[in-house]
């Protein structure tokens, strides 16, 4: 059985996997993950055109969230649990026609609304339906031929993942916003239509974009309402004397249950790669036992949990397939929409809550943690705090002391070519200033690189889905300065990305209207060559070249005088 997946930067020769994914996703597990989304996609259809009846069904659109969810990159290799989702996914789009049919409600006549399958075939790409074939590209490639029209799809699609990623999150600190859903069941039910055209394809991106907006500013309401606002912080980088639990992944709601359950059990907690920006935030800080951050980016779990010693718990994706007679597999335990095979699964209990008691009881017998590193790093600076330190930042632009700030934002990978990100930052003139969100920071936050009269020269403002404190950065510093557009300040975008959340972070600046932006270490993918000339003439969006040369593009001596530190005064 072949494969086609290309929606990572880790795609084979940049062209796709078709045997198994480099991520270590299977054949038969990237058919199901392709059977959800067409299950998902004709959900899509279904509840927008109820929702245009003011019937839409709520856990409908939680469950097209959750499918998005699971089938990112690095997140779900478990069949089993894949098989669930397409069982309920399935039940799910039936009730949703059974609704339909009661209200007398016509449905679009597209192959997504009516698609079903019989259990024995999950995973199997050549059966759809009794008596019925396709062949592989139903799913993969969206019936198009037209790569141009295909690689927007899948645009759309991926940005849509994205969303839904922050999208569940924050639910699950019980925010939610309707638009949201509106956007992402639009953007997939659009991508089934076979009439649509290159351009109202490239107008349903940047409407992505636009949700990709609203969830990151929904995501960061919820965090900080929660938990209060990141602070600047001093992560030890050290280990402590007692066992562990390693957290990763993205959802604060995990972090925190599993806190308050370990109190006082003897056990440590220390986050890892995308939990890092939990170290800045006031709430968790109350935590004795809140230990630092171990080790870097997602990728090197494979040696670093090795030495960790301790549990594991993931909490979103980023999970790596271990390698054969490793020594950690069975202490892993994953939650929320991440499934391994040979790992342990905690489930939500009826209450909403988890218990996470197995892992704790396990983590007392563990050995400490193996120090692999020792220091600190210093991180928090989320918008509110940026915001705060903007009379100082505004005196040295005026001063000419801050010539530049430079967004580098996305995703890190394991590629050699990712050294270009540390060279960047080691090279770049240091009267410049690094603001950074995502895991691309492992690749230049342990730099000695310095400060500019007390302000550090990487402003960490935390996961990709921070990148929403970017822009709210980014357009209180226009205003501060008197200027008519985000474009016209001294800030420069070198974004890294690995999947679908840069993605969405890219989508996102590119709906707010963010010009001369810089991506790589590659092109998508899914990027054609025509796709990628409309967002040059459009965005004049550019790629990678060496260092010395992005350097000499990026940064130049155009600094706006007409700075009004009083304004941010006011705003901070």
């Amino acid at each position: 059985m072949k494969m086609f997946c290309y929606q990572c930067q880790e795609t084979a020769k940049g062209k796709g996997c078709e045997i198994q994914g480099v991520c270590g996703k299977k054949p038969e597990t990237s058919t199901r993950m392709d059977q959800l989304l067409y299950i998902a996609r004709g959900m899509a259809i279904v509840n927008r055109t109820l929702r245009e009846k003011g019937a839409d069904d709520r856990n409908a659109s939680h469950f097209i969230v959750d499918a998005l969810f699971t089938t990112i990159t690095n997140a779900n290799f478990d069949n089993t649990m894949l098989d669930d989702y397409i069982s309920k996914g399935l039940e799910m789009k039936n009730k949703l026609i059974g609704t339909a049919k009661k209200r007398g409600i016509e449905l679009p006549c597209l192959p997504e609304v009516w698609y079903n399958i019989t259990k024995e075939n999950y995973g199997k790409l050549e059966v759809v339906e009794a008596g019925s074939t396709l062949d592989e590209e139903i799913f993969s490639v969206l019936y198009e031929k037209n790569e141009d029209i295909r690689g927007l799809k899948q645009l759309a699609i991926y940005g849509c993942k994205g969303i839904a990623a922050y999208a569940r999150h924050a639910l699950n600190l019980g925010y939610e916003d309707k638009d949201i859903y509106t956007i992402i069941e639009n953007g997939m039910a659009e991508v089934s239509r076979p009439d649509i055209s290159a351009d109202d394809l490239f107008s349903l991106v940047l409407e992505v974009g636009e949700g990709g907006v609203k969830a990151m500013a929904l995501l960061d309401k919820a965090n900080t309402s929660t938990y209060g606002n990141p602070e600047m912080t001093k992560v030890d980088i050290g280990v402590r004397k007692r066992p562990g639990i390693l957290i990763s992944g993205h959802d604060l709601k995990d972090l925190e249950e599993l806190l308050i359950q370990s109190e006082g059990k003897g056990v440590d907690i220390y986050t890892h790669s995308e939990m890092l920006p939990a170290q800045s935030y006031p709430f968790f800080k109350k935590f004795p036992h809140f230990a630092g951050n171990y080790g870097n980016a997602w990728w090197k779990q494979l040696d670093e949990f090795e030495t960790f010693n301790g549990m594991f718990l993931f909490t979103s994706n980023c999970i790596v397939p271990p390698r054969p007679k490793t020594t950690y597999i069975d202490r892993v335990y994953t939650t929320g929409v991440v499934g391994m095979p040979g790992t342990h699964y905690i489930p939500e209990g009826p209450d909403g809550k988890k218990d996470f008691t197995e892992i704790i009881e396990r983590a007392q017998k563990c050995e400490p943690p193996t120090a692999i590193e020792h220091g600190e790093i210093v991180a928090g600076f989320a918008h509110n705090q940026v915001l705060a330190l903007a009379p100082k930042v505004l005196e040295l632009i005026k001063a000419g002391k801050i010539r530049k700030f430079v967004v580098m934002a996305g995703c890190d990978g394991r590629f050699p070519s990712r050294k270009y990100y540390t060279e960047f930052a080691e090279k770049l003139p240091k009267d410049c200033v690094i603001l950074t969100a995502g895991c691309a920071k492992y690749r230049y936050n342990k730099l000695p690189l310095g400060d500019i009269d007390g302000v550090p020269r990487v402003l960490d403002a935390g996961q990709c889905n921070d990148s929403y404190s970017l822009v709210v950065i980014a357009l209180a510093l226009k205003d501060a300065l008197g200027l008519d557009s985000v474009n016209d300040l001294p800030i420069v975008y070198n974004i890294a990305w690995y999947e679908q959340k840069a993605v969405i972070v890219l989508l996102a600046l590119l709906s707010l209207g963010i010009k001369d932006i810089h991506t790589g270490p590659t092109l998508p993918a899914f990027f054609t060559p025509d796709i990628l000339k409309v967002l040059k003439e459009k965005f004049n969006i550019g790629t990678i070249s060496t260092v010395d040369e992005d350097i000499a593009t990026l940064i130049n001596d155009n600094i706006p005088t007409n700075t009004d530190v009083s304004v941010v005064k006011e705003m901070s």
